[in-house]
Order: structure tokens, then C-alpha cells, then sequence
């Protein structure tokens, strides 16, 4: 898809719309073709280069126009982004521009009125890069305000500054982790990223003990998350999840102010305590997610909805209620086809899970044909931790449906893909699980035997002893329901209680 197709599909029909009448008001001429192109984009019409360049002679001329075209594109999307941003960031902008214009025009009490309110509105949600640029501003014209001490803009400015510094740093380290996170899902990098977590901290002085904010909250857990998801042990963030609590329980005044964090808070925690089995108090932070989403008229329900109902569908199942979940996953997907396709990939793999935890094959398969692309595609867009989970769950799906032939041809082409990668980041236990897997799927009877029964008995157990991990247990589970000849399902519920025994 080209760059024009791309934010064409941005727009909608009232956006179309404008976006025509502004090339005709911005057109000179009548044979310009910037329309006729443009409307070529809806239906995606492959003459339309043949028909606006059959009197140009030259394909230069509509190579041309495509770029003005997309210059108009973009000087339109910014222009009414900029119209219809009502956010607070961009209320202090347009006080701070407008502040700067009456202080020229010597309209001095209300340019400080202007400041005035712009820091008001600039302090409730903590910006503090547009606070360095109201006080910047005071300072500047203090001059005109000799009745306020120049002294206390000063203290306020190298007060703020001390706290924008801290946020900058904080960015700084935010964006180098997050960096190394993607080359680690998605190139397969082998990092070391607890020390690399360790080394950012240090050389971008980041200091946890530091005020926190609430995206600088959100920053920190984060990293948090996604180093627990690494490490498939949850339990090494609790410390950060317990300050979050203490941080939001002291802030209710500021959370509506700061909702696109708070939600996303509230989504780590309740994920948190999820991941370690603790299922009423992941429900609780759900339930304080789902009234969140509902503020604002719901500006931010169709952004947060499907992870809402994935962390949901997990819990009901995990509790005992597996149709209740399927339903919950079922009417997710159904009802949220236009939604971010990671979110949506994320539902599908665990509605594949249920299925065939509820010995569903048939929905189990149909659902796992919509998950078509290679597993190279899925490592560059949804990671290597998730990719591997989708194909370990589609050899077990080929083996559930003795569909022994594609089972051990996946197996063999897993191992090639992933077994080196594995090893090298200490996750023997899956090359082990899927060494049980293969010889079960090759000599089912083999699981009569004792030797293979108490192989599997004792592999579990010091899974058990190792870091803690609600999906991992639901893999295991898979294979102890066949050692012990009971539903998937229940064994699963079964093996809970010990995997977890305060759940």
C-alpha cells in the first residue's frame, strides 16, 4: 500500500469531503487531476495513471502530481488536527502564542492573564516542557510586572526545570529500552536485559526514588512488564506494582487529567496480578480499567477495549468459567474488526487456546487459519515470545487431530527456526517440552509407560520450582492431561492450585 492509499484510509467520508473542497479552493486551474486522483484512491482505480497523463507525455508529470498531491494530504491532516485538537497541551500552546501576541501589542494585563492560565492549565496535568516555556515567557517580559518579584518566576522556573531534566533523562532511558525490547521480539537479539535495564539507569541517572509522574509511572512499568514477560516470571515486578498502587491511591485528584496513563496503569497492574494467578485482584483493576474507558465520552475505549477484554476473557477462564470467556473473546473479535490487528491477533491465539483446552478442534482449526501469515512475519510484528506460543500451539492443535504427519513437519521446522535461539536465552524447558511432544505425537502409547509418565511428572514439578507463569502452566497442563487421561480443561484447573497455591 503507497503512502497516499495509507492516509487516505485515515480520513473519513466527512474528512474526504473537506479534503476535496480544499484542493477545488486551492486549484487554479480546472485540469489539475489532484481531484480525479485523489478519488481514484477509493476505489483504488489502476487507469487513473493512463488517464490523467495522456496528454502530459511524460510519466514525470504524473510523479508530480502524485507529490503535490501528497503534500496537499499532509498541509490538510495538520492543519485539522491542529483545528480539532482539543487537549489541554494544545490550549497552553494557543495561550502561550496568543500571550506572546498581546505583549507586542503592548496588551500587558492580558497577556499575564493568558500565562496565568496557561500554567494553571499547564501544572494540573504536570507538562512541564510547556511550563519551562510559560515561565521562559514570564521571565521575559517581567519587565512590563514590576508589582511580582522577578525572584519567585525564577524559583518556579529552576524548580520546574529540576523536574523537566528528571522527565528528559526518564525519556531518554524509556526510548533506549524500548528500543532494545523490539530488536530483542522482533530480530531475535540476545540481550542481557537486566543488566542493560541496570546500565540505562546509571548513565542516564534515573533515579526510582525520584517524584513520580504519571507517565513517567507508566514508563517505568512498561519496562517492568515487558522485562517480567522476558523472563516469564511476573513476580520480579511486584515492587513496582505496589508503588504504582500507592502512587494512584494518592492522586485521585489528577486522574482524569492524566486518563490515556491511568488506563494504561491499571492495565499493567491488572495484568500483574493476572500473570501470578491472583485472579479477583486482576478483576479489580479491570473493573476500575473498564469505568475509565467509559470517561471523556469514551475517547479512549476503542484504543484499550480489546486488551480490556483479553485480560477479561483470561480471568473468567482461568476462575472456571471457560464458555463465559470464549463468549467474552468471541464477541471481542466480532465486534472490533477495525482494531489495532496486534490486539486482535492476541484474542485469536487465546480463543484457539480455550478451544482446544475445551477439546474443540473444529473451532480450534478455524480459527488458527486466520493466523496465515509466515512466522517470519509474525516475529517482525507481533515478536519471537509471541510467534513461538502461536506455533507450539499449532503442533499441539496437529496432534490433538492426529494430524500426525503436519505435527512432527512443524516440530522439525520449530526446532530449525527456534532451537539455537532458545538455548542461547536459558529457555531449555521449551526444547524440552516439545522433545516430550514429538515422541507422544510419533508413539502415542508411549505415554502408557511409566518411565515416560514420570519424566513428565517430575519435568512439571521443576517447572513448578522455577519461575512462575500462568501460559506456561496452561502448555504444561496439555501435556499432564495426557499422563493422567483427563480433559485438558479440568487438569488445567487441577494444576492451578499447585502452581499457584494462593490463587
Amino acid at each position: 500500500m503507497n503512502a497516499l492509499q495509507e492516509i487516505s484510509n485515515m480520513m473519513n467520508e466527512s474528512e474526504k469531503k473537506a479534503f476535496t473542497q480544499y484542493l477545488s479552493k486551492k486549484n487554479k486551474r480546472k485540469d489539475t487531476g489532484n481531484i480525479e486522483l485523489f478519488n481514484s484512491l477509493k476505489t483504488d482505480d489502476i487507469k487513473i495513471k493512463k488517464y490523467i497523463s495522456k496528454d502530459k507525455k511524460s510519466s514525470d508529470a504524473y510523479h508530480a502530481l502524485r507529490k503535490r498531491l501528497y503534500d496537499n494530504m499532509i498541509d490538510f491532516m495538520a492543519n485539522r488536527s491542529f483545528e480539532n485538537d482539543t487537549s489541554q497541551e494544545n490550549t497552553i500552546l494557543r495561550l502561550i502564542v496568543v500571550s506572546r501576541l498581546f505583549f507586542e501589542h503592548k496588551l500587558i494585563k492580558t497577556a499575564f492573564k493568558c500565562l496565568a492560565k496557561a500554567e494553571e492549565t499547564a501544572l494540573n496535568i504536570e507538562h512541564f516542557s510547556l511550563l519551562n516555556e510559560i515561565y521562559l515567557t514570564q521571565i521575559q517580559f517581567a519587565h512590563f510586572n514590576l508589582s511580582e518579584p522577578i525572584e519567585k518566576i525564577i524559583e518556579k522556573f529552576k524548580a520546574n526545570k529540576k523536574q523537566l531534566e528528571y522527565e528528559q533523562q526518564l525519556n531518554l532511558g524509556y526510548a533506549v529500552l524500548r528500543r532494545e525490547l523490539a530488536a530483542i521480539y522482533h530480530e531475535s537479539r540476545i540481550v542481557d536485559f537486566q543488566a542493560l535495564i541496570k546500565n540505562t539507569i546509571e548513565t542516564h541517572g534515573i533515579s526510582l526514588k525520584e517524584g513520580l509522574t504519571f507517565k513517567s509511572l507508566y514508563q517505568i512499568l512498561f519496562i517492568a512488564n515487558e522485562y517480567a514477560s522476558i523472563n516469564n516470571n511476573f513476580s520480579l515486578i511486584q515492587p513496582f506494582v505496589i508503588k504504582s498502587y500507592r502512587f494512584i491511591s494518592k492522586k485521585n485528584d489528577l486522574i482524569d487529567r492524566h486518563l490515556y496513563y491511568h488506563i494504561y496503569i491499571l492495565y499493567f497492574i491488572a495484568n500483574f496480578y493476572f500473570r501470578n494467578g491472583q485472579f479477583t485482584k486482576s478483576l479489580h483493576y479491570l473493573n476500575l480499567m473498564f469505568s475509565e474507558l467509559q470517561k471523556q465520552s469514551g475517547k479512549y475505549y476503542e484504543r484499550f477495549c480489546l486488551r480490556y477484554f483479553l485480560l477479561l476473557a483470561f480471568n473468567e477462564n482461568y476462575l472456571g468459567n471457560a464458555q463465559k470467556a470464549i463468549e467474552i473473546a468471541e464477541k471481542a473479535l466480532s465486534s472490533n474488526k477495525k482494531a489495532d490487528p496486534n490486539d486482535s491477533n492476541d484474542i485469536r491465539l487465546m480463543l484457539i487456546v480455550f478451544y482446544l483446552q475445551q477439546n474443540s478442534g473444529r473451532n480450534s482449526i478455524k480459527e488458527m487459519a486466520k493466523l496465515n501469515h509466515t512466522d517470519n512475519w509474525y516475529e517482525k510484528k507481533m515478536g519471537m515470545d509471541w510467534t513461538i506460543k502461536k506455533c507450539l500451539v499449532e503442533i499441539l492443535l496437529h496432534v490433538e487431530q492426529e494430524n500426525i504427519e503436519l505435527a512432527i513437519s512443524r516440530i522439525k521446522s520449530f526446532k530449525r527456526r527456534y532451537k539455537k535461539y532458545l538455548l542461547t536465552v536459558n529457555e531449555e524447558r521449551v526444547v524440552q517440552y516439545l522433545l516430550f511432544v514429538e515422541q507422544y505425537a510419533m508413539k502415542p502409547e508411549i505415554i502408557q509407560t511409566q518411565k515416560f509418565q514420570k519424566a513428565i511428572e517430575d519435568f512439571i514439578i521443576t517447572s513448578q520450582n522455577g519461575p512462575k507463569d500462568i501460559l506456561i502452566m496452561s502448555f504444561l497442563a496439555w501435556l499432564l492431561a495426557k499422563v493422567r487421561r483427563k480433559t485438558i480443561y479440568q487438569t488445567t484447573l487441577n494444576l492451578l492450585t499447585t502452581y499457584f497455591p494462593t490463587a
